[in-house]
């Protein structure tokens, strides 16, 4: 009969695979660009983890592999096992996989079943190789290529291969010696070499293999670079074993390993340790609330000269008990996995989506986010987790590299742990605190003295509107008319093209658009004095100046072209004759709402600065908002910057103030203000517009609020993100002047810029956006125009979503320019093609 393990294993992964036979005809992707990562799930892998050194991590894995290839009975197909030691230190002396291959020879032999085994050190340090003899080259990072083997190999046995991918002779932390052998790895290395192994091997269709990959010292201990292992392993995100700490203290060391890694994403399927005669897993169990489980294996001979082939069989049963629990798991994942998109099309309503045109072979299905990589699964590619970058900066809100992610991780899991959620009204409280006073301090310097917060942009943008009208009405006089009198109309004066949120409220702020027609919002009127804009945008190597037809009149020699995009934001534009124009058209259009005998009113302006988002990633003339806000300002219309989309760095700088040279009265950030870790809004207003709420009555004050206003985690995450990034010692991106360094490779965005697909460019800051060539039926947000180019980034490891046929490349304030370049090359390649269809 066979044991459980097997069968089920064999058995359900057939299931799986013909659930999703459908996805076996689809067209194979391209391999996955030179930068991100593709692990093979169709078999079980683990890290094999430790709460400190010397707990066992080696034994443990060789027990594990002993369970797997030496079971009963001798008949089942041969199954395999790859164990893998990414570093290794106290090298040769100390080899884990030798120690691994030589027992398994043994049990092999004491259980009397065949095996085939064999041991491989890929590369070491010079004194390493000297150490056995070896006669190598180094390699400019100061490795060997050793390609080192010994085997034992048995026909139609189970097999198993050991492999060392990197050893250094000095028995102490890897970090110190690689730089005292002078044989540096860097993360990417190591990481690429592991993918290498897995995939060679895992390629094939047996449903008997299992992967270990065993980590060196302890959870937190430091790689070859210095950086943690927990972090190093992190863009894989394996599922672990850990082995915990039997002895006294050992309770606390396991919980603070377990915690390490759970609060950076992975997922533990096992603790397990020696027993110590001091019951550790009973408070161990009760921790985990059973959710875990915590096994015990028995004390280990302290005796050198023990060969440990008797504790072996003794540990056996708690072994096979570990290696049941793995493949379940493992089962469980895959079978999870696999229905996340079926189960999604039937229950989720996603928000901007037709449903009718989502098929459930388009659904991506993201197991994690590190950094700025989405690890995604995919059914079709024989099982396999890919990274691609997240282009949509995962929809404008998302800002940390995998180091600041931790950061926030471990913010946001003590502010929780601290606070929990504090009710805001007449309450202080440390995170909000200090949120405030970096606002105060960064974005409103010099004209915001007050800080609302809210949850998300759109309710920010409400909160403006209603300060704005109330600014608005204490200037005017309205607030002191009677009863009778107290029934204005007030609009707003904004831009066509521009978005400022999904509610009911910031919807009537914004002109029409396939947002708010009728099937959208019947009651939809539009309160406003929506003006067409003058736009900038990059085309056949010139910035140009385009504007709308209510300016048809001027001749093209008064606007002209720009050399360079500076040239667009200059002050000295404001003394131009086009600045007059602008000046004269704008008093136009305000001039039949002034006065005080008129019903209706304009009691804000309010403007997405610089850049259009939602409305297609249109850059406005900033010259013609610039004018927009000096003329409200003679006419003591509050101004409302909505810089949820645009705010801190998004466009190269913390505040879009610095692009206008000018400042709001009331100004909306939301999105990157917690990196897009977790949802909060601000809304910060001058003295004046808070002043004007002030009275003797309740009724008198800003009556609105959320239950999570001022939420203690969002607070305490956007603090951490407001200085993050605008430290140039952890944002390298950050110059001199205080600005983002160009990110964009300038000859690639001319390139593009003159590509016959490309109608714009715009770029800016973190935003690169084109707008492809196509006639009216297929342009606009409804086309579909770019859904074939869409699909070939996504198979580059690039996930995107259009805004129609407008196509958007977004990073972080910290992704380094290489990255961006490495994006643009694939996007000009993937135009060409585009454009041949």
């Amino acid at each position: 009969m066979l044991p459980v393990t097997a069968t089920l294993l064999r058995h359900r992964l057939r299931h799986l695979r013909h659930r999703i036979r459908f996805y076996s005809t689809a067209v194979s992707p391209s391999p996955p660009p030179p930068h991100s990562f593709h692990l093979p799930l169709n078999h079980p892998t683990y890290l094999i983890w430790a709460a400190n050194t010397s707990l066992g991590k080696t034994l443990v894995s060789t027990g594990i592999a002993a369970s797997f290839l030496l079971q009963q009975p001798t008949s089942l197909p041969a199954g395999k096992l790859l164990y893998l030691k990414p570093v290794q230190t106290g090298f040769p002396s100390d080899s884990d996989s030798r120690f691994v291959y030589s027992k398994l020879d043994s049990l092999s032999l004491r259980r009397r079943i065949p095996l085939s085994i064999s041991n491989s050190v890929l590369r070491s340090s010079l004194p390493a190789a000297e150490s056995m003899q070896l006669n190598v080259e180094v390699s400019n990072s100061g490795m060997c290529d050793l390609n080192f083997r010994e085997e034992k190999m048995v026909t139609g046995a189970p097999e198993l291969l050991c492999k060392t991918l990197y050893a250094w002779e000095a028995a102490i932390s890897p970090h110190l010696a690689s730089e005292r052998e002078n044989a540096t790895v860097e993360d990417s290395v190591v990481l690429r070499m592991i993918e290498k192994c897995l995939t060679e091997e895992m390629g094939s269709e047996k449903s008997d293999l299992l992967c270990l990959v065993e980590t060196a010292g302890g959870v937190a201990s430091p790689g070859p670079s210095g950086t943690l292992q927990c972090d190093l392993y992190r863009p894989f995100r394996l599922p672990g074993i850990l082995v915990g700490d039997g002895r006294l203290g050992g309770i606390s060391g396991t919980i603070a390993a377990y915690e390490s890694l759970k609060l950076r994403g992975y997922d533990i399927a096992a603790v397990v340790f020696e027993d110590h005669g001091l019951v550790n897993e009973v408070p161990l169990t009760s921790y985990l609330r059973n959710k875990v489980p915590v096994l015990v294996l028995p004390p280990i001979p302290k005796d050198p000269s023990d060969d440990l082939i008797e504790w072996f069989l003794e540990s056996d049963s708690v072994f096979k008990d570990l290696k049941e629990r793995m493949v379940l798991a493992y089962l469980a994942r895959l079978e999870r996995l696999n229905g996340m998109a079926k189960q999604a099309g039937e229950i989720f309503w996603w928000p901007f989506t037709q449903h009718k045109l989502v098929h459930e072979e388009g659904v991506t299905v993201i197991d994690s986010r590190c950094g700025e990589n989405f690890s995604i699964f995919k059914a079709s590619d024989n099982s396999s987790l890919t990274q691609q970058f997240d282009a949509c900066a995962s929809w404008w809100t998302q800002g940390p590299d995998p180091a600041f992610q931790a950061e926030l991780a471990r913010e946001m899991g003590y502010t929780a742990a601290r606070f929990g959620h504090v009710m805001f009204p007449e309450n202080v409280y440390e995170p909000a605190l200090k949120c405030a006073e970096l606002l105060l301090e960064g974005v409103g310097k010099g004209w915001a003295s007050r800080v609302y917060f809210s949850d998300n942009g759109s309710t920010a943008i409400e909160i403006a509107l209603k300060m704005a009208f109330r600014k608005f009405c204490v200037d005017h006089d309205f607030c002191e008319a009677t009863e009778e009198e107290k029934h204005i109309e007030v609009k707003v004066l904004a831009l066509r093209g521009s978005y400022h949120g999904d509610t009911l409220g910031a919807m009537e702020a914004q002109a029409a658009s396939p947002y708010t027609g009728f099937l959208q919002q019947p009651w939809y009127t539009g309160r406003g004095l929506f003006l067409d804009p003058p736009t900038v945008f990059l085309s056949n190597g010139a910035w140009n100046l385009s504007l709308p037809e209510c300016f048809s009149e001027i001749p093209p020699e008064e606007y002209g072209t720009f050399t360079t995009r500076d040239e667009i934001f200059d002050k000295s534009r404001d003394t131009s004759i086009l600045a007059t124009i602008y000046s004269a058209h704008v008093s136009k259009h305000l001039q039949e709402y002034s006065g005080v005998r008129q019903s209706t009113h304009v009691g804000a302006l309010i403007i997405e600065p610089v850049i259009h988002g939602a409305g297609g990633m249109h850059m406005v003339d900033p010259l013609f908002q610039r004018v927009l806000v000096n003329e409200c300002r003679n006419r003591k219309i509050p101004v409302i910057f909505d810089e949820v989309f645009t705010g801190f760095w998004r466009l190269g700088v913390e505040t879009t103030t610095e692009l206008l040279s000018c400042t709001p009265d009331i100004a909306c950030f939301a999105k990157l203000l917690t990196a897009g870790m977790v949802p909060l809004a601000v809304t910060l207003a001058t003295d004046a517009v808070f002043d004007s709420f002030s009275g003797d009555s309740k009724l008198k004050a800003l009556l609105h609020g959320h239950s999570y206003s001022a939420h203690a985690m969002g607070c305490a995450t956007a603090a951490k993100a407001i200085e993050w990034f605008k430290d140039p010692e952890t944002n390298h991106n950050i110059t001199s002047q205080r600005t983002l360094k160009e990110l964009w490779d300038e000859e690639l965005v001319q390139q593009i810029s003159y590509h016959s697909a490309v109608q714009r460019v715009v770029v800016l800051g973190t935003l690169f956006a084109l707008e492809l060539k196509a006639d009216a039926s297929n342009s606009g947000y409804a086309s579909l125009y770019a859904k074939s180019l869409l699909e070939m980034l996504r198979e580059d490891g690039i996930f995107t979503r259009p805004l129609g046929n407008v196509i958007y490349l977004m990073c972080g304030p910290c992704t380094s320019p290489e990255i961006c370049r490495r994006l643009l090359t694939k996007l000009y390649k993937r135009l060409g093609e585009f454009n041949r269809r």
